[in-house]
């Protein structure tokens, strides 16, 4: 009875039947799925769906070794034929497909995540409709973004040429944070794992006093900055012992950030939900987190205060909205975490826009330029700290491939 039903409802949609799952002679078909990765401030991979129905959908995955392999060699295989319009399906689809291969979180998990943006935007142009709209509408007019801000080199060039004491000063924090509040960001954030000029045992994830005292002078730096114009978070990148990451995190308290994020690594939920009970300063995590079941135990356990995944990293548009939904059960604010190009970076504003606790959404490019070109539009995403949640059918931006090919990692 139930397939006879479900046979009319699918014949008075789409026209006749197809035996094909998801498929009638009226639907459109995947016919390709390729990548091209942007050499950005990170290699930003591009996920591209081409369908019989003359749309193509973009979407985006995570900076990831193998991510083209997995979708061209084993994911286009699966999907070719296949309904864009039935993401889900679609995304249990490609991830039974890897079930032996590590689907369930990493690289797997990542590519199958960039293929589901991707569908997103195929679903939303077929349908004429913003993909914020298929996911129940939206809660928001504009998305608030918080800037992650760099006062020095950057960690890896700092190891590579000997890092001076000179390099992350507390002047030089104030200074940048001065400026991206002036660009109009009210939620800014910096790094606070950075060298001190000061020999650290990173091994076994310790601070001296002295590093404590370097990192609480650069958390003044900017509080004083800044004042009450804007908010502000500091980011420990998962490098620090339960002991030390206490004694910083007290010796911050009185300058009253908005999170530390990632203070112990990510794998011990028991460790972070003691480390949050015996400070008061918020804690967020989640961007080495995948999927609703990764943030399950955090949740449970009381062991964050803001969640963080990484969208096109954690499973994908759908999943985050999921992950907003859980987070809502426990009054937890949703922050995705965001390295991305503009592709990744609207998927994250179509999350916000349709969860009730999103709060912002990082924005990690504020150094590369050319941003704003790889879109097609004259106006930048970005605008006074805000983007603007589009009307625009998909995730509603278009890349502009010549930008592309000029920025195309070979």
């Amino acid at each position: 009875m139930y397939e006879d039903f479900a046979r009319k409802l699918a014949t008075t949609m789409w026209g006749d039947y197809d035996e094909t799952p998801g498929r009638t002679t009226d639907t459109p078909a995947i016919t390709d799925l390729d990548t091209v990765v942007i050499d950005g401030n990170f290699p930003w991979t591009i996920v591209t769906i081409e369908t019989d129905a003359g749309v193509r959908g973009i979407g985006e995955a995570y900076p990831a070794p193998g991510v083209h392999e997995i979708i061209t060699d084993y994911l286009r295989p699966v999907l070719v034929d296949e309904n864009p319009l039935d993401v889900e399906r679609l995304y249990h689809l490609m991830r039974e497909s890897l079930s032996g291969r590590g689907s369930q979180q990493g690289i797997a998990t990542i590519a199958i995540s960039g293929v589901e943006l991707a569908l997103w935007d195929v679903a939303g142009k077929v349908l004429d409709q913003p993909v914020y709209q298929l996911l129940g509408g939206k809660m928001r007019e504009e998305i608030r973004i918080y800037a992650d801000c760099h006062a020095g080199e950057s960690m890896i060039d700092a190891a590579l040429e000997g890092q001076s004491r000179e390099t992350y000063r507390p002047e030089a924090y104030a200074e940048e944070a001065r400026e991206a509040v002036t660009e109009g960001y009210d939620l800014i954030k910096f790094d606070l794992d950075v060298p001190s000029g000061r020999e650290i045992q990173t091994e076994a994830r310790h601070l001296t006093d002295p590093e404590i005292e370097h990192k609480r002078r650069l958390v003044e730096a900017v509080a004083e900055a800044v004042g009450d114009e804007a908010e502000y978070a500091f980011d420990l990148h998962w490098n620090f012992a339960p002991e030390s990451a206490r004694r910083l995190c007290e010796a911050v308290e009185p300058y009253g950030p908005i999170w530390i994020e990632d203070p112990l690594p990510p794998e011990n939920t028991e460790a972070m939900a003691q480390l949050s009970r015996a400070v008061d300063v918020p804690i967020l995590t989640g961007e080495n987190r995948y999927g609703r079941h990764g943030f399950r135990d955090l949740l449970e356990a009381g062991a964050v205060d803001f969640v963080a995944p990484d969208v096109p990293k954690t499973g994908g548009i759908a999943e985050s909205k999921k992950i907003g939904d859980l987070a809502d059960t426990r009054y937890c604010a949703l922050t995705p975490h965001n390295i991305g190009s503009p592709v990744a970076t609207m998927a994250g504003v179509h999350v916000g826009a349709s969860v009730p606790n999103f709060l912002a959404l990082e924005f990690h490019a504020r150094e590369v330029p050319w941003w704003d070109d790889l879109v097609v539009g004259e106006e930048p995403l970005i605008q006074d700290g805000r983007i603007a949640v589009p009307d625009d059918p998909g995730l509603g931006i278009e890349l502009d491939w010549d930008v592309v090919e000029e920025h195309r990692k070979r």
